[in-house]
């Protein structure tokens, strides 16, 4: 068997050193277009948990690389006047060319081909000639970019600007040094590689970038301008460059990574932001991966490629995920800049979402006792505290909108039930919203509520347009004032184009084949093809479904719920019309992000009108299509924007379900970035929602003001005393009614225990052996 590697930068040199030594009878050659001691780039950085993966995969580079590296543990952030420092992170600087002799050195040990100075121009000859080729060549891959259509890369430019340079200033943590400048905001991403020597990335806005000139300098004029920006913080030291060009940042994704007996490693297929230190770290377990594949398809190569590529994804996405979430937290930084220090560098430290609070109570316990601290101070005479005077947890600490106070941040989140008979709630219902209520979120929300028949998604939605409906609902609002401290939340919609259609279990959006009650929307278009063509709603249909909603707000008041929201969200009525997507019209309701809010507008301002002044109203939004042509983030600011001006107290973020050709890009919290983006742009309280699962997460969020309250759907209906629960973990007291009262208090003997052992065992495994074997 033949193996060829094109590249030999660590990815490559190292897949070729654990197949040489696995397999001594393979031919395995490296070509690499730069001479041997060619070296780009200072330092390059790995973790506790990386480390670990070397020495299992290879113990003698393992050990190489371990003596060559710094260690540290903290991470520093210089913000304005302020310096904070969060130990327990786990971390090795190594040189880039100490690393790459090293592994230079293993792989001609073990008896790998080295071909240096070598261009590789011929694909094609090249995969004649071998048995499995490795494109491992780079952020400039030449045979990814020669094979485009059969890799199907995806190259997303990014806006910021960054280029790498060294010094020989020391440091003895990860530090990050934010300044403010006449020209705008510069970063520098600075960590110690060997002795003597640190790595600085600075970074900047393009419009900074620009004002500043920098475009126009050459290496060792953007060197000196940044020695001026960053004089403090160098302590006399100079920058060093080594083609320390300005570049933007490409996050490039590939649909395939495997063509015939060619695969991607590394940056060629994949790349990872510096920010989170991660691009070395993914090209060598990229190797090791496919290593290990090779190795399970007995050096069967198809059946090789095939394994690396379907075990290896999904660890490579989340680790893009993460790398995006960051560099994206960095290109905003404008919009953090007037946050508290202590927040602002709480929300550094859990940017990606690797880190939470819970995290970083383990790291680095003063922290997270001051943002406690923190939230509670802003809250004045609202806070909650424990006896001894200290606060509880942000998730934990209660929000007031208007006259309604809501005891913790976390609630029911609106979830459809389908379960109604012509818009009648039943039992479920009373049983649905009484048993979260009773498990202790501070506020509920019905699923949505439809204003009409014809305004249903689907036979099985509840409704609130005829006495027998008001009724019903009152019985579960009473239910739920009488047995819990709960505020309950109704929510009031119209499907439009998205009516008529099947139960969730039936077949979600899919149209009724019988039964079926005509439709309207912003405009005639279908949302599957074979889905039932709305009408285009006309003046007098948009008084007639106004007049509806003031009408089912009249009984929701009759019924005493505590909180309107108005469904603008997931592609329904009012959603049609705030989206370029559905809405098509040339009269004044389309065109222009004004425009598209009128109609939604009227309706808010009638219920605004009809509900009463003391009681708030929220407004639930799609922040994005997830659709080539939907709605900007600028788009969904000025939506916010709109409805708080007309008296809107909360932002119910969410996003997509506008249209069947919405791609989402799912992750822990995925949502959560859109309500952090309005309510700190828009300056208008937000409520979070979207694959959040725990109280951990929650406060995480509320800590670092990505909103201001978090719903949760899921969870509740896997348990409805999640919230109960929680408190629990937190020793927290929350109110129960009498009947539970012995399960609560179990509960809160138990639970603290518990979460003592568990955080003694995770500060037994503290990440330090690397540190003292160093």
């Amino acid at each position: 068997m033949r193996i060829a590697v094109v590249g030999g930068g660590p990815a490559g040199l190292y897949f070729a050193l654990l197949m040489k030594r696995d397999w001594p009878e393979i031919a395995v050659d490296v070509f690499e277009r730069n001479q041997a001691d060619d070296t780009f780039g200072f330092g390059v950085v790995f973790s506790d948990q990386t480390l670990d993966t070397f020495k299992a995969a290879d113990a003698e580079s393992y050990a190489a690389i371990r003596d060559n590296f710094a260690y540290w543990d903290d991470i520093e952030i210089h913000f304005k006047d302020t310096v904070h420092r969060v130990p327990g992170n786990g971390f090795c600087g190594c040189s880039r060319r100490s690393l790459l002799m090293l592994v230079q050195a293993r792989a001609r040990a073990l008896g790998v081909g080295l071909h240096f100075g070598e261009e590789i121009a011929d694909i094609e000859a090249l995969k004649r000639d071998y048995d499995l080729v490795v494109a491992a060549d780079g952020i400039n891959s030449r045979i990814r970019e020669n094979w485009r259509d059969r890799f199907q890369p995806q190259t997303d430019l990014r806006p910021n600007k960054f280029t790498w340079m060294g010094s020989t200033r020391p440091f003895d943590a990860f530090t990050f040094f934010f300044k403010q400048t006449e020209h705008g905001l510069f970063i520098a991403h600075c960590y110690q590689y060997e002795a003597g020597r640190s790595t600085w990335v600075l970074e900047t806005d393009p419009e900074t970038f620009e004002k500043a000139g920098l475009g126009k300098l050459d290496e060792a004029q953007s060197a000196a301008f940044l020695e001026g920006v960053f004089a403090e913080e160098l302590e006399g030291h100079k920058l060093i460059t080594n083609r320390s060009l300005w570049r933007n940042f490409p996050m490039i994704r590939c649909r395939n990574w495997v063509s015939e007996n060619v695969v991607l490693i590394g940056d060629a297929k994949a790349t990872a932001h510096f920010s989170i230190g991660s691009g070395t770290k993914l090209a060598m377990e990229d190797a090791i991966a496919l290593h290990r594949a090779m190795g399970q398809a007995k050096l069967d190569v198809t059946a090789g490629l095939k394994l690396f590529e379907t075990q290896r994804r999904e660890e490579v996405e989340k680790t893009q995920h993460a790398a995006d979430v960051s560099l994206v937290w960095f290109e905003e930084l404008k919009r953090f800049w007037d946050f508290e220090p202590l927040r602002f560098a709480f929300g550094l430290m859990t940017r990606s979402k690797a880190i939470t609070y819970d995290n970083l109570a383990l790291r680095a316990p003063e922290m997270v006792t001051a943002v406690d601290k923190l939230v509670a101070d802003g809250l004045g005479d609202l806070a909650k505290r424990r006896k001894d005077g200290s606060p509880v947890p942000p998730a934990f600490q209660p929000f007031k909108l208007r006259e309604m106070q809501v005891e913790n941040r976390m609630t029911l989140s609106p979830m459809c039930q389908y379960s109604a008979e012509d818009g009648l709630p039943g039992d479920w219902h009373l049983m649905h919203y009484g048993s979260r209520a009773i498990g202790g979120p501070g506020l509920i929300f019905t699923e949505m509520t439809c204003i009409a028949p014809d305004a249903r998604i689907t036979p099985g939605c509840t409704g609130l347009w005829n006495d027998e409906q008001e009724v019903a609902w009152k019985r579960i609002v009473d239910f739920v004032h009488s047995h819990s401290a709960a505020k309950i939340c109704l929510q009031l919609g119209h499907a439009g184009r998205k009516g008529a259609t099947k139960l969730m279990w039936e077949g979600m959006d899919r149209p009724l084949p019988e039964g079926a009650w005509p439709i309207i929307s912003a405009s005639p278009l279908p949302y599957y093809p074979e889905s039932q063509v709305p009408r285009e709603m006309a003046r007098a249909d948009m008084d007639r479904v106004k007049a509806e909603f003031v009408a089912a707000a009249e009984r929701g008041m009759r019924a005493d719920f505590d909180m309107l929201e108005l469904h603008c969200a997931h592609g329904y009525l009012l959603a049609s019309f705030l989206s370029p997507l559905t809405n098509r019209r040339t009269d004044d309701y389309g065109g222009s992000v004004e425009n598209r809010l009128r109609y939604p507008l009227e309706v808010f301002r009638a219920l605004r009108e009809a509900w009463p002044r003391e009681k708030p109203m929220s407004v639930r939004i799609s922040a994005t299509d997830w659709a080539e042509g939907g709605l900007s983030a600028a788009d969904s600011v000025a939506i916010a924007e709109a409805f708080a001006a007309e008296g809107c107290d909360l932002v119910d973020v969410s996003t997509g379900q506008t249209a069947r050709e919405s791609r989402p890009i799912y992750g822990r919290m995925f949502q959560t970035p859109f309500s952090d983006r309005i309510r700190n742009e828009a300056e208008v309280a937000t409520m979070c929602v979207g694959n959040i699962t725990s109280a951990d997460q929650v406060n995480t969020i509320i800590a670092a003001g990505r909103a201001d309250l978090v719903a949760l759907g899921r969870p509740h209906l896997a348990d409805p005393s999640f919230v109960l629960r929680a408190a629990a973990w937190y020793g927290v007291d929350t109110e129960q009614p009498v009947q539970y009262a012995p399960g609560k208090d179990q509960l809160m003997r138990n639970t603290p225990r518990e979460r003592e052992e568990l955080e003694a065992l995770k500060l037994k495994a503290k990440p330090t052996r690397h540190a003292a074997q160093a």
